[in-house]
């Protein structure tokens, strides 16, 4: 039977982490200590050496001959279902969506195993239950994020096809991305080449344009000979958390390009406003003066769905963190969480019948390519690999590491849990609310967290039949917060980052109580 103690050793475990976190929003919010810059900084020590040095040690300690693989294939039972139903309505109903598509999937089964999850049931159940945890982080650094790696690459590649190719995506038989290109994320500014060969058919070359040509004295060309060469501006737009980059372009008679206008975060709605207002004054100068030379000569910002303007030159709008947050209120307090996914919907659908599909095997190596391109540039890739590896051999040899590197090691990997959620403080702290999305997508977004991936855990655990103790660390494990690797992912690709930042951040405050009801209640069962 529970009681007050049990209670209080839960409590203990987490108090730590929420004043790590306190300290850092109060360090921004009300002491000003660190600048956004300064920030910045610490972010990236967080995500270069702390949190990869953290994994590498758990993963490294953990046995791999002795995983518990019923545990384990409930677990990856929960997110196979959660794909499937997620493919079959994206591609059995009338309203697709992959921007919902992978935001419920990261709500659903990706919860911060690692930075909460160790520590917490590590208090409730004991000490044993921190293999499991580090047996999952092992699943989700291994398969599970790369899974929703290739889904974001996959969203990228269709809306570049949708954008520069929408009636002759079928007839590009070969697709290049130069080495500058790391991501389709839609954020950087990318060159977009196409060479029509004399059978019509496709080869096309995706490049980054350099800061030159970037520039507003950067030139849109166009040439002809046996085979055309065209060149397009493709999404230009940037979302950090600090600072919100309103990035738009501009078509004019004399072919010029003005772009990435960037907008300090303190200034974002009357800089909006004040954008609003320049495109429609552009807009009816190029209706009078530009209409003869058949300029589109628009500025619209574009939300997260981000297909809209002109096919030459288009304009992404980060709607991350709290862009347009008290319009987005307004509205989203009359129509709802479901009126706003009717509404992303429209919008996809009306880009979907426009699109003809590329060929299959274009698509796979141009999305292997950029997965592969983040994966050697992520240096948890090389965490989660080097210390499997190593735990494969040591545990199979009873080889030791030496003292010099363990020590090493450890000094750094210690900060690990507290320097991520110092990370967690500053990043709530730069934010203007901490609920960022509008409150009925908060409740949608809590919902699926909190009731639906345990629901789902519940099912899949009584399939693999798991019972008694192991049940009920699966179901606690599943209540978890939104962890941080989707919210990264999502604000990289520019889609729904405000729900899942504000997952992150509001779940994290409410996780200390949903995660002890659920611990009394499994006890009473």
């Amino acid at each position: 039977m529970i009681n007050g103690r049990d209670i209080y050793d839960v409590v203990a475990a987490l108090v730590p982490l929420y004043v790590a976190m306190i300290l850092a929003y109060g360090s921004v919010r009300w002491w000003k200590i660190f600048t956004p810059e300064q920030c910045s900084g610490i972010r990236s020590f967080v995500s270069v050496f702390a949190v990869p040095l953290l994994s590498f040690r758990f993963i490294a300690d953990n046995n791999p001959y002795t995983m518990n693989y019923k545990f384990l294939a409930a677990d990856s039972l929960q997110k196979l279902v959660v794909l499937v139903a997620l493919f079959l309505w994206n591609t059995c109903t009338k309203w697709p969506s992959i921007n919902w598509a992978i935001t419920l999937f990261s709500l659903t089964t990706m919860p911060n195993t690692l930075i909460m999850g160790i520590p917490l049931l590590e208090a409730m159940y004991g000490n044993w239950t921190s293999n499991l945890m580090v047996q999952i982080v092992v699943f989700q650094s291994v398969i599970w994020n790369n899974v929703l790696l290739i889904l974001f690459e996959y969203r990228g590649a269709m809306l570049l096809m949708q954008e520069q190719f929408p009636q002759t995506s079928g007839n590009i038989v070969s697709l290049r991305v130069d080495s500058s290109v790391s991501s389709l994320n839609c954020r950087d500014p990318l060159e977009v080449e196409t060479e029509i060969g004399e059978n019509g058919e496709l080869h096309v070359l995706v490049r980054s344009m350099s800061r030159n040509s970037t520039s507003a004295a950067s030139v849109l060309h166009k040439s002809y000979s046996t085979t055309t060469r065209e060149t397009y501006l493709f999404p230009l737009s940037k979302g950090p958390s600090a600072h919100f980059d309103f990035g738009f372009s501009r078509s004019k008679s004399d072919g010029h390009c003005v772009s990435n206008n960037t907008l300090d975060s303190s200034q974002t709605f009357q800089n909006l406003m004040f954008l609003g207002s320049n495109s429609n004054k552009s807009q009816r100068n190029n209706d009078v003066g530009g209409a003869s030379a058949g300029s589109s000569g628009s500025i619209r910002p574009v939300g997260s769905t981000g297909i809209v303007g002109s096919s030459r030159i288009v304009d992404f709008l980060d709607d991350s963190a709290a862009t347009l947050h008290g319009v987005q209120e307004m509205e989203e307090g009359m129509e709802g969480p479901v009126m706003g996914i009717q509404r992303e919907r429209s919008v996809e659908e009306e880009g979907n019948k426009k699109l003809q599909k590329p060929l299959a095997g274009v698509m796979i190596k141009l999305i292997l390519v950029m997965v592969w391109r983040n994966l050697i540039r992520n240096p948890n890739t090389y965490a989660s690999l080097i210390g499997l590896v190593w735990a494969l051999l040591c545990f199979r040899w009873n080889i030791e590491m030496p003292e010099i590197v363990k020590g090493s090691i450890r000094i750094i990997s210690n900060t690990g849990l507290g320097m991520a959620m110092f990370s967690l403080g500053l990043f709530m702290s730069l934010q203007p609310k901490i609920i960022t999305c509008g409150i009925p997508r908060v409740i949608l977004a809590m919902v699926i967290k909190f009731l639906l991936g345990p629901t789902l855990i519940i099912a899949t655990s009584e399939m693999m039949r798991l019972k008694g103790t192991l049940l009920s660390v699966a179901i606690v494990q599943a209540a978890l917060p939104q962890g941080i690797v989707p919210f990264v992912f999502a604000n990289q690709y520019n889609n729904h980052a405000d729900i899942l930042s504000t997952a992150v951040t509001f779940g994290i405050l409410v996780a200390l109580p949903v995660t002890i009801i659920y611990y009394v209640v499994l006890e009473m069962i």
